[in-house]
């Protein structure tokens, strides 16, 4: 390209003297303007690679590569989720929320948008309103066990366990390896003071997947009948070094805990026995709270 503008500039004084008897025109410059067609293609190529930098977990990245498909290809809605979903995993949530709005414009009837508006509104703390979305969404894919799992999250702060069960059970149908479920089932449970039917489903989850979780979940129940019991004190002390987190009360209310069952995990990170690993979960934890300070 270089070379083509020198040549251009090196004929300059021979054209300049050939003009110099007529009067002088400014020079309108030929723009090519690619098709529509090569401008769809250029915007589902730029699509590509900013999914796959969303699989990377470069999302800002995506984000911005995403972007400009949409103003490539404004009226394609997928486009629109491609950078809703970046804009999601790099916390730009009221730009999702945009973007999610207009492709549910281009495709009313695509349940996924319906499903990731209402995990919005959830993460929003707006369950009413993510009660609704996924309602809807369920209408048009009603064997979808994340929206499921959302659905029951919502209306446990809508503070109806009974229709948040009924929920968890069915994603759990669904995808019998939904541990997540599984988890949340026996959290409701806990609640409900059906204490060994909690105790069974978390077994049933750490038989899955041995997450900090459930196993701390696991040991506050387990002690609540038998105070400082082994079992409690060993499955306390794995959970906390996996995630100090859990050691802090506003944690445990993130991951929708009730309160009987932080009232429970008190007494047992309250044990002497367990002093050496709370102080240690305190310490490395990602903020501070008072719980077991007492």
């Amino acid at each position: 390209m270089a070379a083509r503008w020198l040549k251009v500039l090196a004929a300059a004084p021979l054209m300049l003297s050939a003009l110099a008897a007529t009067p002088a025109r400014a020079l309108v410059p030929y723009v090519a303007v690619p098709s529509e067609q090569n401008l769809e293609g250029a915007g589902l190529g730029i699509a590509q690679a900013a999914a796959r930098l969303l699989r990377l977990g470069q999302a800002e990245e995506a984000a911005q590569l995403a972007a400009l498909t949409v103003r490539l290809i404004p009226n394609d809605p997928r486009g629109w989720v491609l950078l809703a979903e970046a804009q999601l995993r790099s916390n730009q949530d009221q730009q999702a929320a945009v973007s999610l709005a207009r492709a549910r414009e281009l495709d009313p009837k695509n349940a996924g948008i319906l499903f990731a508006q209402g995990s919005l509104a959830l993460k929003a703390s707006r369950p009413s309103e993510a009660v609704e979305l996924i309602r809807q969404g369920l209408k048009l894919d009603s064997k979808n066990p994340g929206a499921y799992f959302d659905l029951g999250n919502a209306y446990i702060l809508m503070g109806k366990s009974g229709d948040a069960l009924g929920a968890f059970e069915r994603a759990c149908e669904l995808r019998r390896d939904f541990w997540e479920a599984i988890n949340n089932q026996a959290l409701v449970l806990f609640e409900q003071k059906k204490d060994s039917e909690a105790i069974s489903r978390w077994r049933r989850v750490l038989q899955i997947k041995a997450a900090a979780e459930p196993t701390l979940a696991l040991a506050s129940a387990l002690n609540l009948s038998k105070p400082g019991n082994t079992d409690s004190l060993q499955l306390a002390a794995r959970a906390l070094s996996e995630e100090p987190n859990y050691v802090l009360e506003t944690w445990q209310k993130e991951q929708l805990w009730g309160g009987r069952l932080r009232s429970a995990a008190a007494k047992l990170l309250a044990e002497p026995a367990l002093k050496a690993d709370v102080d240690r979960a305190q310490a490395n934890a990602g903020g501070k709270d008072d719980l077991g300070d007492e």
